[in-house]
């Protein structure tokens, strides 16, 4: 197992001197008096909860809600650094859109050997209800969010791909509010590309997905779960700043052909429903038969093109850790090109020689479920405990399949301002990219998370991690 290196740091250089990308905001920040910053870090928090930013913690009592902590020193990214990470971007979302076309029609890359039947057997993010159809615009994934980590100066890894339901990008939203309503001196200096035209960008691009069946102008909603899921806030959020109608499904039901919303004057076709609802929820008659939050008929209206699902059911399986092992093969496979953003180096677990190896260096790598998420169900190997340790053994041994190890990696730091000061913790970051008959229309920048506890790598809020703005640099 090869020596972890140092974190990179993207304010400092190895001589302490500052980024090039930092000057100008640690010039500004420099020339404040430290008792000001407090108080504006302090109002950053009050405006947050004023502002209702909160999300639930299930598998706790009564599903907790909480106060994700934000911090008020950005994440800055040079408009050089961002060009390089949209290409890499763009052709990863290419190829995810082409291998779930592949996926639900002729299945070419198992034929070809590339990718183990297996991984599709039994496995239920794939969706039987899909096969031999595809939704209108060829679009699977209308809404993408990519996990990206950084190692080094040009070091930039894949952690995970989000093609279902990606969440958070109203915090990346309410961030920059924040930001420019706390210190909007600070972008007369420093010239930050927008984001806040994403919902309007969100809704054009949904739009240009509409089914053959519409008329008139696209009419769009937001489907969700209620207000006892955990992202309602964005659900609303999202839909209130897109001119878009939230429903819930007993807001919807199937007539004449079509999914109509129930409106003041009756019921009037919908034609795009942005969907946060899991697929088992989607269709009683198709799914869950108990579901109470889909719409009984949806998936055959669906299917007879009068409406359109973003993202599209069965889309899930592009979230599935296994398949994630396999990214190169399938960027390659579907672009003809070598991936221009890598994936971490990951073993299957399921495979015997792999498994030896997790098991021997389990201590040094991190172990995570295949269907996981939210930093639920992981092992982080160098921080665990040896009764940790011995415990998630046992889960390997009895279920191999059901997980893939990594190693730890030397996440890169980014300042977040304490009592202290700036000190550095650990950051991710999460571009939001849209897709459509279009194009591929990527917001620049995204959500940064960053884990507030000192060298902790898990950034998740819903294991304590923070967000923080992420400015990327206009051209000069």
């Amino acid at each position: 197992m090869a020596e972890r290196q140092a974190n990179f740091d993207e304010m400092h250089a190895e001589d302490g001197s500052i980024r090039p990308a930092y000057s100008e905001y640690c010039e500004w920040h420099d020339g404040q008096e430290t008792a000001w910053l407090r108080r504006k870090h302090a109002d950053c928090e009050s405006n947050f909860r004023k502002t209702g930013i909160t999300f639930n913690v299930y598998g706790e009592d009564e599903a907790e809600e909480r106060l994700i902590p934000f911090d008020m020193v950005p994440r800055v990214i040079t408009a050089a650094e961002w060009r390089r990470l949209t290409r890499g971007i763009e052709q990863r979302v290419s190829a995810l859109n082409a291998f779930l076309y592949d996926l639900y029609h002729r299945q070419e890359i198992i034929r070809s050997g590339r990718l183990p039947v297996r991984l599709l057997r039994d496995n239920a993010a794939w969706l039987q209800q899909m096969v031999g159809f595809t939704p209108p615009g060829g679009v699977y994934t209308h809404i993408v969010g990519i996990d990206l980590v950084r190692t080094g100066p040009n070091d930039w890894f894949v952690l995970e791909d989000n093609a279902r339901t990606p969440s958070g990008v109203s915090y990346m939203l309410e961030n920059r509010e924040t930001m420019m309503a706390m210190f909007p001196e600070l972008f007369s200096k420093v010239p930050v590309e927008p984001v806040s035209n994403y919902p309007r960008r969100l809704a054009k691009s949904l739009a240009a997905c509409a089914p053959a069946a519409t008329k008139g102008k696209p009419n769009v909603a937001v489907l969700t779960p209620g207000i006892y899921n955990s992202a309602y806030f964005e659900h609303a959020f999202l839909a209130d700043q897109m001119g878009a109608e939230l429903v819930e499904g007993s807001d919807l039901r199937v007539k004449d052909g079509r999914v109509q919303m129930r409106c003041t004057r009756g019921y009037q076709p919908v034609d795009v429903i942005y969907r946060r609802v899991d697929d088992e929820y989607l269709d009683p008659l198709s799914f869950h038969p108990d579901s109470m939050l889909g719409v009984p008929g949806i998936m055959d209206v669906y299917r007879s093109g009068g409406v359109t699902i973003a993202n599209a059911p069965g889309t899930g399986i592009c979230d599935d850790k296994a398949i994630y092992s396999f990214m190169p093969e399938i960027v390659e496979f579907y672009t003809g090109e070598k991936p221009l953003l890598p994936n971490v180096e990951t073993w299957r677990c399921s495979d015997e020689d792999s498994l030896g190896h997790v098991l021997d260096n389990l201590d040094e790598l991190v172990v995570k479920e295949v269907h996981g998420s939210g930093g639920y169900g992981m092992l982080i190997g160098p921080t665990s405990s040896k009764k940790e340790l011995a415990e998630f053994r046992k889960k390997l041994q009895a279920n191999p399949h059901n997980y893939i190890a990594q190693p730890t990696l030397s996440l890169s730091t980014c300042p977040i301002f304490t009592k202290k000061g700036l000190v550095p913790r650990h950051v991710d970051l999460r571009p939001y990219v849209l897709v459509s008959p279009d194009g591929i229309d990527i917001t620049p920048g995204g959500l940064t998370r960053v884990a507030l506890k000192e060298g902790s790598l898990v950034v998740n809020s819903s294991q304590g991690g923070g967000t923080k703005d992420t400015w990327v640099l206009k051209e000069t």
